[in-house]
C-alpha cells in the first residue's frame, strides 16, 4: 500500500501530462457523450441534433489530429504513440467515417423503423475511438481493447436494424464468431504477456522473451493472436462472416464495415510486421510465410467466389475479402517502401469502395433491390449513375488511368524490389497471384456495366424517395476522385510526405 501511495503521484502526472497527446481521440469522446445527451433531451426538439454534434466532433477530432503531424511524441506509459504514420491513418479513418455517418443519417431520414438513429451516431463514435487508438498503440493491452470496442460498436450496428430472420441470423453469426475471435486472441495474448512479461511489441524485453520462449508454445500463442487480427481484417480462413453480414446490413452500415475498421486494423499489423521481420526471434521469418500465404488465399477464393454471386453486396463482400489480401500484399511491399505507398491504397481503396456501396444504396432505395438481374436496361435510366458504376468497377480491378491501377502498381514495384533484393520465392508468388486475381475481378465487376447497358430488361417501378440526393452526390464526387487521382497521384501523394 505504502508504495502504491508514493507511486500515485507520478502516476497521476504522467496520465495529466499526456492528456494534451489524446486530443483528437477526446474530441470524439466528448461527441459521444453529447450524441447521447442530444439523443435523449435535444432530438425531441430538434431531430438532427445528435447528427450534427457527431458531424462537429469528427471534423474537431480530424482538425486536432492534424495538428499533431511532425512532432513524434507518446503518452501513457508509452501505450499511445503520435507519429506521422499515425496522424495519417487517423486522418482517411475521420473522413471517411464522416462520410459514413452522412451516408446512415440520409439512408434512415424519412423510414420508420421504431428505433432512435441517435443511438446510431453514438455507437459509430465509439467505432471511431478504437479504430483511432488502433493506429496509434504498440501495446497489446491498449489494442485488445481497442479491437473489442470496435467489434462491439460493430455487433450493435449490424443488429440494431435487423428487420427478418436472415438479417438477425448474420448479426448473431457475427457475435458469434466475434465473441470466440476475441477469446482465443485475449488468450494468446497472455501468453506472450507470460513468455515477456511486457506488453509492447516494440520494446526490447518483449522481443527479447519471445526469443528465449518455447518455439512450440510460442507459435500457438501468435497464432491464437493472429485469429483477432483475422477477424477485423476478415482475411482466409476468418473471413466466413463477412458475406452474410455484408449482405444482411443496412447499406450504409456496410459501406463502414468495409472500409474504416480495416485501416485500424491494417495499421496494426504494418507496425507489427515491420518491427518482427526485423527482429531475430525465430518466428520473424514464419511470420513473413504466413502473411503472405494469408494475402495469396485471401486474394484468391476471395475473387473466385465473387464471380458466382448474383448479389451485388455479397459480390462486394467477396471483392473487399480480395481486397484485403491485397492489403496484406501491399502490407509485405511496405518494406521495401516509404509507408506512404500503403497509406496511398489504404486511401484510395476507401475511397472506392465507399463510392460503390453509395451508388448501391442508391440504387437500392430506387428499385428496392440489389440482385444483379434487377440492374438489366437500367443504364439508359440511369447513364450517370452506371458510367461511375463502371468507373469504379475499372479502379477497383486496377486498370488505367484510375487511381486503383496506380495503387497496385507502387503495391507491385515494391513486391518486385523485394523479390529482386533477396531472391525469395513467396515475393514472386504473390505478383503473379495478384496480377492473376486482378484478371479474374474484371469478370464480375464488369458485370454491373453488362447488365445496365447491354441487357435488356423489365421495365423497373422507380420507388419514390427523398433521400438519396447527397448520397448520389457524395458518390459522384468519389468517383471523379479516383479518376483525378489516376491521372494525378500527387494529389495525394504529396499529403503523405
Amino acid at each position: 500500500m505504502q508504495d502504491i501511495n508514493t507511486q500515485l503521484p507520478s502516476i497521476l502526472d504522467q496520465v495529466i501530462q499526456s492528456i494534451p497527446f489524446f486530443k483528437a481521440e477526446l474530441a470524439l469522446i466528448f461527441a459521444f457523450l453529447g450524441s447521447i445527451i442530444a439523443t435523449l433531451f435535444l432530438d425531441k426538439l430538434w431531430k438532427q441534433s445528435s447528427f450534427i454534434i457527431t458531424l462537429i466532433g469528427i471534423v474537431s477530432s480530424f482538425v486536432l489530429a492534424t495538428q499533431q503531424f511532425g512532432q513524434p511524441q507518446s503518452g501513457f506509459f508509452g501505450m499511445l504513440i503520435i507519429d506521422n504514420f499515425s496522424v495519417y491513418s487517423r486522418g482517411i479513418i475521420l473522413a471517411a467515417l464522416l462520410i459514413c455517418v452522412v451516408f446512415i443519417q440520409q439512408h434512415f431520414q424519412y423510414k420508420t423503423f421504431g428505433k432512435n438513429l441517435g443511438d446510431v451516431y453514438s455507437i459509430l463514435l465509439a467505432a471511431g475511438l478504437g479504430i483511432n487508438l488502433l493506429t496509434s498503440t504498440t501495446n497489446w493491452l491498449l489494442a485488445f481493447i481497442a479491437i473489442e470496442t470496435v467489434s462491439i460498436s460493430s455487433y450493435i450496428l449490424v443488429g440494431y436494424f435487423s428487420e427478418n430472420k436472415r438479417q438477425t441470423e448474420a448479426s448473431m453469426k457475427y457475435v458469434l464468431f466475434g465473441s470466440v475471435s476475441a477469446a482465443v486472441m485475449l488468450y494468446g495474448l497472455s501468453l506472450l504477456y507470460g513468455f515477456t512479461g511486457n506488453l509492447d511489441f516494440t520494446s526490447f524485453e518483449h522481443i527479447q522473451g519471445l526469443i528465449e520462449a518455447p518455439k512450440i508454445l510460442l507459435s500457438v500463442a501468435l497464432l491464437f493472436m493472429f485469429t483477432g487480427l483475422g477477424f477485423k481484417l476478415s482475411f482466409v480462413p476468418f473471413h466466413v462472416w463477412s458475406p452474410d453480414v455484408y449482405e444482411g446490413a443496412p447499406t450504409p452500415v456496410t459501406a463502414f464495415l468495409s472500409t474504416v475498421p480495416k485501416i485500424g486494423a491494417i495499421i496494426l499489423l504494418a507496425r507489427l510486421f515491420e518491427e518482427w521481420t526485423s527482429s531475430s526471434f525465430y518466428f520473424s521469418e514464419l511470420v513473413l510465410i504466413l502473411i503472405s500465404v494469408a494475402s495469396i488465399t485471401t486474394m484468391l477464393i476471395g475473387n473466385l467466389v465473387a464471380l458466382r454471386q448474383s448479389n451485388i453486396k455479397r459480390m462486394m463482400a467477396y471483392s473487399s475479402i480480395g481486397h484485403t489480401g491485397f492489403l496484406l500484399m501491399a502490407l509485405v511491399g511496405n518494406l521495401a517502401s516509404e509507408p506512404q505507398v500503403l497509406l496511398f491504397y489504404i486511401a484510395v481503396y476507401t475511397i472506392m469502395n465507399l463510392a460503390v456501396f453509395g451508388l448501391i444504396d442508391v440504387m437500392e432505395q430506387k428499385i428496392g433491390s440489389v440482385q444483379l438481374e434487377n440492374y438489366q436496361g437500367l443504364g439508359k435510366q440511369f447513364p450517370i449513375t452506371f458510367s461511375i458504376f463502371t468507373l469504379l468497377g475499372i479502379s477497383l480491378i486496377g486498370l488505367p488511368p484510375t487511381a486503383g491501377f496506380i495503387g497496385k502498381l507502387f503495391v507491385f514495384t515494391s513486391i518486385f524490389d523485394l523479390f529482386q533484393f533477396n531472391n525469395n520465392r513467396y515475393y514472386l508468388i504473390l505478383l503473379v497471384v495478384g496480377a492473376l486475381t486482378s484478371v479474374i475481378s474484371l469478370f464480375y465487376y464488369f458485370k454491373i456495366p453488362l447488365y445496365a447497358f447491354l441487357r435488356k430488361g423489365d421495365e423497373v417501378k422507380i420507388l419514390p424517395t427523398k433521400s438519396t440526393q447527397i448520397v448520389y452526390i457524395i458518390s459522384i464526387i468519389l468517383g471523379i476522385t479516383t479518376l483525378l487521382l489516376g491521372i494525378f497521384p500527387n494529389l495525394l501523394l504529396t499529403l503523405f510526405k
